[in-house]
């Protein structure tokens, strides 16, 4: 069985330790989107992992992870990635394959991302509207991802194929060091990259990562027909994906589970399955609306107690209470089979719970999804209360025995999404996590 995984809010889920429960019973992870502006954590036995663009599976003995051809790439950072799996024993040279079709991020791509973030910032600043300064700025990691798709879509990305064909690496590369210096230059003020030097860091990245790259397509068919066992990582969450998030606080991909398809090469026949992922209760990094924000006393208690800092940039993330429409909107976007409730502990000191179940846009009540950002912007939620459970469950490892308040929290989440939950996770250890009814990887039960 063939199974996808989908962040099911704003990101920061917590799929990096669902996929890593979930992995156990895979043969082979893929990352169809993204890039190192990911960041999955992973803790086993006291160490804690950070993967921003290898599939954060590996960690189990025996599995291959595969960085599909939708996956961004910065070299050096992969290459540090990598670098630190060898240390801990995991023979990567085998385990890890890379789909020669992936684009890779070049230095003037993260040029670029920094210059337009403050562009738009200082236009802000100085008293535009959003509207003028296009939107005001995104928030983005400053890593380079959508200067990077931008390339893409206007078909002049450099991908790993190009970069293991010396000559047709040079010529491209070339002119886009050419048009990319006369925007920064002309555009925002902003110092050149220089051809030769890139040209050279990027021929050692060829060298070190040549024994990687795959035909991804005809990799993964095999594997399909050899009758392997796939699980598909997002990066990211479904209000973050560029056509069903909050435009334009999005990323630059699909990080819905129709990114699986066409960002790893595999037909929609393949997927079995498709689980989405919920923190207990919701956050979010960077701009944009968060109706169910926390006021700020609240917001740094529970900030404080799921350590809700970013894994790639370490800013602090704005949290608040569980937004089922945001979730049941992810569920109808991805068709979700099921979701994996993570960080219920946060909430056990809570004496009352909350959970949005509608909005009020002034007057007028809503029960969907606007696809306006400004109507989300000015959108009231309408709360549900529920009585906290006051109680530990950091060690409780069967849904039964949960608090009865917690339980009762839990199906009401399943009542409001329309789906089972299938997974519950109470801490950040690998071992505090467990499944709820009889889902598997290795059935279609």
């Amino acid at each position: 069985m063939n199974l996808v995984l989908v962040g099911a809010q704003w990101g920061d889920e917590g799929k990096g330790k669902v996929i890593d429960v979930l992995a156990a019973e895979a043969d082979v992870l893929i990352r169809y989107q993204g890039g190192p502006n990911a960041g999955h954590t992973v803790i086993v036995e006291d160490e804690e992992f950070i993967f921003h663009t290898i599939p954060s599976g590996l960690l189990h003995p025996g599995k291959i992870g595969v960085i599909g051809n939708g996956v961004v790439i910065d070299p050096a950072a992969l290459l540090e990635e990598i670098a630190r799996l060898r240390a801990r024993g995991i023979d990567v040279e085998r385990a890890l394959k890379i789909s020669d079709q992936a684009h890779l991020i070049f230095p003037y791509h993260t040029r670029l991302d920094a210059a337009e973030e403050a562009r738009r910032a200082s236009a802000t600043m100085l008293g535009g509207s959003a509207t003028e300064c296009g939107g005001g700025p995104i928030g983005t990691t400053g890593r380079g991802i959508g200067p990077c798709y931008v390339d893409k879509v206007a078909r002049c990305g450099i991908r790993v194929a190009d970069l293991m064909d010396d000559a047709a690496f040079r010529e491209k590369l070339r002119r886009n060091v050419e048009e990319k210096n006369r925007v920064l230059r002309l555009l925002y003020g902003a110092p050149p990259v220089e051809f030769e030097a890139i040209a050279s860091q990027y021929r050692a990245y060829r060298d070190a990562l040549r024994p990687f790259v795959v035909n991804g397509v005809r990799f993964l068919h095999d594997l399909r027909q050899q009758g392997k066992r796939l699980l598909f990582e997002g990066a990211q969450g479904t209000l973050l994906d560029v056509d069903h998030g909050t435009y334009p606080y999005v990323t630059s991909s699909n990080a819905t589970a129709g990114g699986a398809c066409t960002g790893a090469g595999v037909p929609p026949t393949s997927i079995d399955r498709v689980i989405g992922v919920v923190k207990a209760y919701t956050t979010r990094v960077g701009e944009g609306p968060l109706p169910t924000e926390f006021p700020a006393l609240l917001m740094e208690q529970i900030r404080t107690k799921g350590k809700e800092f970013g894994a790639t940039t370490g800013r602090p993330r704005r949290c608040g209470w569980f937004d089922a429409v945001v979730a049941r909107h992810a569920v109808w976007v991805n068709g979700c089979d099921a979701i994996a409730v993570t960080k219920l502990d946060v909430l056990d000191a809570m004496p009352a719970v909350q959970i949005c179940v509608g909005y009020r846009d002034g007057a007028q009540p809503l029960d969907e999804f606007p696809s306006n950002t400004a109507q989300l912007g000015r959108c009231a939620p309408v709360y549900e209360t529920l009585p906290g459970w006051q109680s530990d469950t950091s060690e409780i490892d069967r849904f039964d025995d949960l608090p009865a308040a917690a339980q009762r929290y839990l199906r009401r989440l399943e009542a409001l999404l329309g789906v089972p939950i299938c997974l519950i996770s109470t801490g950040s250890k690998r071992e505090q996590a467990f499944k709820v009814g009889p889902w598997s990887l290795s059935s279609t039960t």
